[in-house]
């Protein structure tokens, strides 16, 4: 509330105008206030210590009234005060019922605080006046005056809480000190530090500039403030007129047999509602709508709102299809022109085809296509609507959280819409697309709802017909749409959703499947898309047959022509004898040749996937160096051979001929089958030993049922120890370790029973595994091989990695021979296997000879690869 400690100054030769007090003066802070001298000022006093000061008070009146530095403090102490105060009289102390008191002071003379002499119960200090320093009445302080003067004049006249007397009172005041003062005091927008500053201030032609400053503030403050309130006064008036003469002219026009625009684009949603065939309750709520924005003012916020939710519903293909028929063979010949195998998924689409042929109005099927990255799920679901003539629509899902994305906002939100299947339905204008709703297995859900949930309805055959959206709020047909769901995996999709769904699984390509797609399809698209097709780009300026700029050439129509287009029709408008059939065609030949024999070098050592997704960027990336080649001048065709991809793609990254040969030549390795979601993948299977007292560790980053797996194949060996022609206390010495690289990747699941087991068997008896073989299957503690599942996908991946014997379960033998084809069967011999002993007669050789074939083969294999 006040300075820190300030000792009286004494008067000196310099400053003969200061007196020193003889005497000390109870001192009152006061909180937000200033007091000057020559002023009357109330004063509430509440605190116990302030109350006690005026009751202290005898005759003589006289109290020093100082600004408290920080209002928010109760108790002020010395050093908590401003330095510099008032010296004032009480003229009278009220009484107040709250026992306050209400007292009224005037401030005679500035004084600055000397000495503190007592603290409690309140503060009383000794004092020196501080008298303002008059300087000469020069005529800029003149000047000064009557600015300062005039400008007050104007506040005052401006302002409705200020009394026009204070104009007369300042008029009166002819010293330029005391005339600050008054003015200081009277101001209420002058902040407690500006009137204090305005105090401290004994210079009266400094004061007077501060005070000039604030009141130049303060008149530009009150311009702005006019200027703002005559604009808003001016935009209302203007509003209201507006509004008049927009009544004036409805009804004028009216008179005249007229309408305005409102009221022609009225009509137009009336005519669209009208055409649009939507049923009889939803036209009814249109028209209502319609009549409620009729009688709208369009300046109301509501109206935009009501009209858009209008247009939604006059727009909508309520009852307009695509109307075409159905040919099954053109179909078929589609889905073979676009996709390469997947026979069984071509003959389900097929089979829809010809249901939809004979029933125009079944209900549409929700097929889910299954399968890893890269396989051609959302290309056969273009596919689709290229054979059905049907317009094709897609959302992505994956990463959605947000019911309302597939729902839509309820209307009473700003901004809201309707849900991504109306926006989709309202883009294609038909109600019989093909819907691709990629991702379904990587959906989210948090606090804004769960869009699986939200897909109920929209993915049920038995619900879709009367789907609806919380915007339209009105039952839309969906049982004409084809849903197509596309998903990597089907753990992640929640059940009730998953039943509503036919289950196609596309799981892979073999070899000779990713060859043949990369010739017909991924070689050319990547040819075409790195501008080294063999067309040559057509400069601006390029001559026309008969001399005319390209750019220039227009047909009969008046349409620009550019091209080859403009150099034929030139052509032939010089030559009219000439058909236009037998006109020269140029033809390009592209800059770059795959051999098939290239595209399987690089789909067999530089991938390592169920799709071509990868083997399609390899072959992009091949294509992108030659158009570098091409841009440094070497403009000849090339010819990729093994040397040019060892050029541009490195050495080779996988070699599938000879991992599993050489991991395998050591005793203890074994090669198991594995699912993944985007695919099949082989697993080594690596056991050794040590000298130790028979524990058995397992690592790899494994899961519980893996782990398991290891137990009971660890368990069927001991205890069929001499029948393997082992001694009953094999593992009584020795530690026993088992590994499943890779260990950074978490592994879980029981098809590596049989893998275990014969890693085991083959370690104990040091004989190594058979080289190009992988099995999977799981193993019970008696010996009994159980079936597994994903038998294609790892079928798959094992020709992949060049497998040529794969073990199987017996109870798996017909899916294999439902699901795999005879081609991709070629190459490879499956052996069927009931209990563990079979697996091990056709796992491990029994032989001298037939040790001594496995080494020459893996020999062999390594010798070719070199």
């Amino acid at each position: 509330m006040s300075n820190d400690f300030v000792s009286v100054i004494q008067p000196t030769a310099s400053d003969p105008d200061r007196k020193r007090s003889a005497r000390a003066l109870p001192v009152l802070p006061v909180r937000d206030t200033v007091l000057f001298p020559h002023a009357v000022l109330p004063l509430t006093v509440g605190r116990d210590s302030s109350i006690q000061l005026i009751q202290s008070l005898g005759d003589e009146k006289t109290i020093l009234v100082v600004a408290q530095r920080d209002a928010r403090q109760d108790t002020p102490d010395a050093s908590e005060l401003h330095q510099t105060g008032t010296l004032a009289t009480i003229h009278k102390v009220v009484k107040m019922p709250n026992q306050s008191l209400f007292v009224f002071t005037e401030g005679t003379e500035r004084i600055r605080l000397g000495e503190f002499e007592q603290r409690t119960p309140f503060l009383t200090a000794s004092y020196e006046l501080v008298p303002d320093n008059d300087a000469e009445k020069t005529p800029e302080l003149e000047a000064m005056q009557r600015n300062v003067v005039s400008q007050f004049q104007q506040i005052v006249a401006a302002s409705p809480t200020l009394s026009d007397d204070l104009q007369t009172i300042a008029l009166n005041i002819e010293e330029p000190g005391r005339l600050a003062d008054f003015i200081g005091s009277s101001l209420p927008f002058l902040t407690t530090a500006d009137k204090q500053e305005l105090l401290e201030t004994t210079d009266v032609e400094a004061r007077m500039e501060r005070l000039n400053k604030h009141l130049v503030k303060e008149l530009e403050v009150q311009q702005l403030r006019s200027k703002i309130q005559n604009e808003v006064q001016d935009a209302v008036q203007q509003s209201q007129r507006e509004y008049y003469l927009r009544e004036q002219q409805k009804a004028i026009s009216k008179e005249l047999g007229e309408t305005d625009e409102t009221n022609k684009a009225i009509e137009e949603l009336r005519a669209k509602i009208e055409a649009a065939g939507m049923p009889e309750d939803t036209k009814k709520e249109a028209l209502k709508e319609l009549n409620r924005l009729q009688r709208m003012n369009p300046a109301q916020p509501d109206y935009s709102m009501t009209r858009s939710y209008i247009e939604w519903l006059a727009v909508l293909p309520w009852a307009k299809s695509s109307g075409k028929q159905v040919d099954i063979p053109q179909a078929a010949a589609f889905l073979d022109e676009d996709h390469y195998g997947l026979q069984k998924v071509k003959d389900r689409i097929l089979d829809y085809l010809s249901v939809r042929r004979l029933k125009p109005d079944m209900k549409g099927p929700i097929l889910c296509f299954v399968g890893p990255p890269g396989v051609g799920k959302t290309s056969l679901g273009k596919s689709i609507a290229r054979a059905l003539g049907r317009k094709f629509a897609r959302i992505s899902l994956g990463g959605m959280h947000d019911e309302a994305e597939i729902r839509g906002h309820r209307r009473t939100y700003i901004g809201a819409m309707p849900g991504q299947i109306i926006q989709n339905l309202k883009r294609v204008e038909t109600n019989d697309p093909v819907f691709m709703l990629d991702e379904i297995d990587k959906l989210g859900r948090d606090f804004r709802g769960d869009p699986a949930s939200a897909l109920l309805e929209t993915l049920d055959p038995a619900q879709n017909g009367t789907f609806r959206d919380n915007y339209l709020d009105q039952p839309f047909d969906l049982s004409k749409v084809l849903f197509i769901c596309t998903a990597n995996q089907l753990d992640p999709i929640p059940a009730p959703l998953l039943d509503r769904m036919e289950i196609i699984e596309l799981t892979g390509y073999t070899e000779e499947e990713k060859i043949s797609i990369a010739e017909r399809y991924l070689a050319p698209r990547q040819i075409k898309e790195n501008g080294i097709d063999g067309d040559e780009p057509k400069e601006k300026d390029h001559k026309a047959g008969n001399g005319v700029p390209v750019a220039a050439v227009s047909d009969d129509r008046g349409d620009l022509l550019s091209g080859d287009a403009a150099v034929a029709h030139s052509t032939a408008e010089s030559s009219p004898e000439v058909p236009e059939s037998q006109l020269p065609k140029q033809t390009a030949e592209p800059k770059i040749i795959f051999p098939r024999e290239s595209l399987g070098i690089i789909a067999r050592h530089y991938t390592r996937e169920a799709g071509v997704r990868r083997l399609e960027q390899l072959i992009g990336t091949v294509c992108r160096k030659q158009a570098r080649r091409i841009a440094e001048g070497k403009t000849e065709t090339l010819t990729v051979t093994p040397e040019v991809i060892r050029e541009f793609l490195g050495g080779y990254k996988v070699r599938v001929d000879t991992e599993i040969a050489e991991r395998t030549k050591r005793a203890g390795v074994a090669v198991g089958l594995a699912w993944t979601p985007v695919g099949g993948d082989v697993l080594f299977i690596e056991a050794n030993k040590m000298k130790g007292k028979g524990s058995f560790q397992i690592t790899g980053q494994i899961g519980d049922v893996m782990k398991e797996s290891m137990q009971a194949a660890l368990t069927w060996v001991r205890s069929n120890a001499t029948k393997l022609g082992l001694d009953e206390d094999v593992l009584k010495d020795i530690d026993l370790h088992l590994h499943v690289p890779a260990g950074a990747i978490p592994k879980d699941g029981p098809s590596a029973g049989v893998t275990m087991a014969t890693a085991i068997v083959s370690l104990l008896t040091d004989m190594p595994v058979r080289p190009l073989l992988a099995m999977t299957g799981e193993i019970t503690l008696s010996g009994n091989v159980l079936p597994v599942g994903g038998i294609k996908e790892k079928f798959l991946a094992a020709k992949r990695a060049g497998v040529k014997d794969v073990i199987l379960p017996i109870d798996v033998k017909p899916n294999v021979e439902e699901d795999l084809t005879a081609d991709q069967i070629e190459g490879i011999t499956i052996h069927y296997a009931s209990r563990i002993e079979d697996v091990l007669a056709v796992a491990l050789p029994h032989t001298m000879n037939e040790l001594k074939k496995d080494t020459e083969v893996r020999e062999e294999l390594v010798h070719q690869a070199a």
